[in-house]
């Protein structure tokens, strides 16, 4: 997977590989150090993928990165293209590019996974406002504008939530079709399929709440208050004829399902207020991160310093555009490095 991470990309100034170990058994850092690698972000124990990536994204933002590709340790994706990930955030069209693998291709993938594979995209596509062919792919680049707005909060998996925040606060998400490589070993990232689904449906869902809140709360609310209706209607006709009999039963529905669309009312209010509050939140944490790691990027660490080492907050020197900070469309490549 090293060998094959091209060292020289047009457009950029400065490549650099970042290995995250997140508590693994198998010499992972003292094999990549001896094939050059001298950046990296270790785990004592097993943190999961989402603190992994957040801790990788934070070790390179430190260092200076203005655009960072993730990718797996298991060679599943073809290195060899990082270069065309990551042109779209070069030339300032794209603030994420997502590889698609075209999953209804890969062999290896049974035809249930395959299926499943577009019915977890389309869901995200729709929670998000997007349109992905493969939203679970972990090959992808993002600009350093694009990180300093996204934060991840699930503890599994960051593909889905970063896809559908992203979507949500309008940042342009690209997709590059790539072909995978062969399969060397099964995934350690979870036990089984349907331990990924729930997962990554938790996650979605969570996701989904955050940011459309009351398309999911006007809609119980809507369906508890035709429940309500179906039977204090029965009950207004039984009454309205002279049909004898209390009628118990339709009052108990009604009055229950009246409740369910209040409580429905009230949870809209209250997460419209959360919503509000997480909108302010966001914004401060885009603008203390500015604040960690920079407006622009810092040098990369020089060979040999310590691991996981804070930078000084200084900037390197150059003819930088302040008045326009990263984010909006600038990557700042004409003075900063970029990682990978």
């Amino acid at each position: 997977m090293l060998a094959t991470i091209p060292r020289d990309i047009p457009g950029i100034d400065e490549i650099e590989i970042l290995v995250v170990d997140d508590g693994s058994t198998d010499d992972t850092v003292e094999v990549a150090r001896r094939l050059g690698v001298r950046h990296f972000v270790h785990h004592t124990r097993n943190m999961g993928l989402a603190r992994s990536f957040r801790d990788g994204v934070d070790y390179a933002l430190r260092h200076g990165a203005d655009i960072v590709v993730n990718t797996d340790g298991d060679n599943q994706y073809p290195q060899e293209r990082i270069g065309d990930l990551v042109m779209p955030v070069v030339l300032g069209d794209a603030d994420i590019v997502i590889a698609d693998r075209q999953t209804g291709t890969i062999e290896h993938f049974s035809p249930l996974k395959k299926t499943l594979q577009k019915v977890g995209s389309d869901v995200v596509n729709f929670a998000a406002g997007t349109d992905l062919p493969d939203a679970a792919s972990g090959f992808r680049a993002y600009s350093r504008g694009a990180l300093l707005r996204l934060n991840v909060v699930t503890q599994f998996s960051y593909c889905m939530e970063t896809i559908i925040q992203a979507g949500n606060q309008r940042l342009r998400i690209q997709s590059l079709p790539v072909t995978t490589n062969a399969k060397t070993r099964e995934s350690r990232l979870f036990t089984s399929m349907w331990q990924h689904i729930a997962k990554s449906g938790q996650a979605i869902s969570r996701s989904y709440v955050m940011y459309k809140p009351h398309a999911v709360f006007l809609t119980l609310g809507l369906v508890f208050a035709l429940g309500a209706a179906v039977p204090f209607g029965r009950y207004a006709v039984l009454l309205a004829t002279g049909t004898p009999g209390q009628h118990l039963q339709s009052i108990v529905l009604g009055a229950t399902s009246m409740v369910g669309a209040l409580l429905s009312l009230a949870l809209l209010v209250l997460a419209d207020l959360q919503r509000t509050n997480r909108v302010l939140l966001e914004d401060t944490l885009e603008r203390l991160k500015e604040v960690q790691y920079g407006l622009t990027a810092a040098p990369a660490a020089p060979n040999g310093a310590p691991e996981n080492r804070r930078s000084s907050g200084g900037n390197r020197p150059g003819p930088v555009d302040r008045a326009r900070p990263v984010g909006a469309g600038d990557t700042g490549l004409a003075d900063v490095p970029a990682a990978v």
